[in-house]
Protein backbone atom coordinates (compact mmCIF):
# COMPACT_ATOMS: atom_id res chain seq x y z
CA UNK A 1 0.00 0.00 0.00
CA UNK A 2 1.15 3.29 -0.98
CA UNK A 3 0.74 6.64 1.24
CA UNK A 4 2.83 8.83 -1.15
CA UNK A 5 -1.17 10.20 -2.45
CA UNK A 6 -1.37 10.68 1.27
CA UNK A 7 1.79 12.84 1.87
CA UNK A 8 1.61 14.93 -1.16
CA UNK A 9 -1.55 16.28 0.03
CA UNK A 10 -1.03 17.22 3.75
CA UNK A 11 2.29 18.33 2.02
CA UNK A 12 -0.02 20.66 -0.28
CA UNK A 13 -2.09 21.51 2.84
CA UNK A 14 0.18 22.82 5.04
CA UNK A 15 1.77 25.08 1.94
CA UNK A 16 -1.87 26.22 1.26
CA UNK A 17 -2.03 27.18 4.95
CA UNK A 18 1.81 28.82 5.33
CA UNK A 19 0.90 31.28 2.38
CA UNK A 20 -2.69 32.29 3.95
CA UNK A 21 -1.00 32.99 6.97
CA UNK A 22 1.44 34.94 5.08
CA UNK A 23 -0.90 36.92 2.61
CA UNK A 24 -3.09 37.68 6.09
CA UNK A 25 -0.11 39.29 7.84
CA UNK A 26 0.82 41.43 5.30
CA UNK A 27 -2.65 42.58 4.47
CA UNK A 28 -3.38 43.49 8.44
CA UNK A 29 -3.32 47.05 9.14
CA UNK A 30 -2.21 48.60 12.19
CA UNK A 31 -4.61 51.36 13.76
CA UNK A 32 -3.30 54.01 16.30
CA UNK A 33 -5.52 55.62 18.69
CA UNK A 34 -4.30 58.18 20.83
CA UNK A 35 -5.44 57.99 24.38
CA UNK A 36 -6.35 61.16 26.31
CA UNK A 37 -5.46 64.47 24.89
CA UNK A 38 -2.53 63.25 23.02
CA UNK A 39 -2.34 63.56 19.20
CA UNK A 40 -0.69 61.33 16.28
CA UNK A 41 1.23 63.64 13.84
CA UNK A 42 2.65 62.57 10.17
CA UNK A 43 5.45 64.87 10.53
CA UNK A 44 5.82 67.17 6.75
CA UNK A 45 9.16 66.82 4.77
CA UNK A 46 10.68 69.27 3.05
CA UNK A 47 13.02 67.41 0.29
CA UNK A 48 15.59 70.20 0.61
CA UNK A 49 15.35 73.90 1.50
CA UNK A 50 16.55 76.38 -1.44
CA UNK A 51 18.32 79.74 -0.16
CA UNK A 52 18.12 82.94 -1.65
CA UNK A 53 21.04 82.34 -4.15
CA UNK A 54 18.95 79.21 -5.11
CA UNK A 55 21.10 76.71 -4.02
CA UNK A 56 19.47 73.56 -2.79
CA UNK A 57 20.77 72.18 1.23
CA UNK A 58 19.09 68.92 1.03
CA UNK A 59 17.58 67.45 4.19
CA UNK A 60 20.75 65.34 4.80
CA UNK A 61 22.63 68.04 5.97
CA UNK A 62 20.67 69.44 8.67
CA UNK A 63 19.45 66.27 10.61
CA UNK A 64 17.26 67.65 13.18
CA UNK A 65 13.66 66.37 12.98
CA UNK A 66 10.75 68.97 11.43
CA UNK A 67 8.68 71.09 13.79
CA UNK A 68 5.40 71.05 11.19
CA UNK A 69 3.21 68.20 10.72
CA UNK A 70 0.16 66.51 9.69
CA UNK A 71 -2.83 65.37 12.42
CA UNK A 72 -3.64 61.64 11.47
CA UNK A 73 -5.87 60.81 14.75
CA UNK A 74 -6.97 62.64 17.92
CA UNK A 75 -7.43 61.18 21.56
CA UNK A 76 -11.05 61.71 23.05
CA UNK A 77 -9.19 64.72 25.57
CA UNK A 78 -8.58 65.72 29.00
CA UNK A 79 -10.79 65.33 32.09
CA UNK A 80 -11.03 68.72 33.88
CA UNK A 81 -10.38 69.03 37.58
CA UNK A 82 -14.62 68.81 37.44
CA UNK A 83 -14.35 65.59 35.83
CA UNK A 84 -15.77 66.63 32.52
CA UNK A 85 -14.37 65.93 29.37
CA UNK A 86 -12.00 68.69 27.60
CA UNK A 87 -12.02 67.57 23.89
CA UNK A 88 -8.78 68.56 21.90
CA UNK A 89 -8.47 71.90 19.66
CA UNK A 90 -7.27 70.23 16.89
CA UNK A 91 -9.04 67.76 14.48
CA UNK A 92 -7.89 65.28 12.19
CA UNK A 93 -6.18 66.73 8.75
CA UNK A 94 -5.14 70.09 10.37
CA UNK A 95 -1.59 71.23 9.76
CA UNK A 96 0.20 71.99 13.00
CA UNK A 97 3.58 73.72 14.79
CA UNK A 98 4.46 71.43 17.52
CA UNK A 99 7.53 72.31 19.95
CA UNK A 100 11.00 70.58 19.08
CA UNK A 101 11.61 68.52 22.10
CA UNK A 102 7.82 67.86 22.40
CA UNK A 103 7.02 64.24 20.52
CA UNK A 104 7.27 61.08 21.09
CA UNK A 105 8.80 59.28 18.02
CA UNK A 106 7.22 55.78 16.53
CA UNK A 107 7.77 53.70 13.43
CA UNK A 108 4.93 51.63 12.28
CA UNK A 109 5.43 49.76 8.85
CA UNK A 110 8.51 51.82 8.26
CA UNK A 111 6.99 55.16 8.16
CA UNK A 112 7.82 57.59 10.72
CA UNK A 113 5.08 58.95 13.59
CA UNK A 114 4.96 61.19 16.21
CA UNK A 115 3.02 61.23 19.79
CA UNK A 116 2.33 64.85 20.59
CA UNK A 117 0.72 65.67 23.81
CA UNK A 118 -1.89 68.96 23.21
CA UNK A 119 -0.07 70.92 25.62
CA UNK A 120 3.20 70.77 22.80
CA UNK A 121 0.91 72.08 20.23
CA UNK A 122 1.74 75.49 19.12
CA UNK A 123 -0.35 76.46 16.20
CA UNK A 124 -2.35 75.01 14.03
CA UNK A 125 -1.68 76.40 10.38
CA UNK A 126 -4.88 77.25 8.05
Amino acid sequence: MSYYPVKLYLIRQVVKAKLFIIISSMSTKITIKPLGDRVLVEPLGDEGKKTAGGIIIPETVNKERGEQGRVIAVGAGKRGDDGKLIPVAVKKGDKIIFSKYGPDEIKVDGKEYFIISESNILAIIE
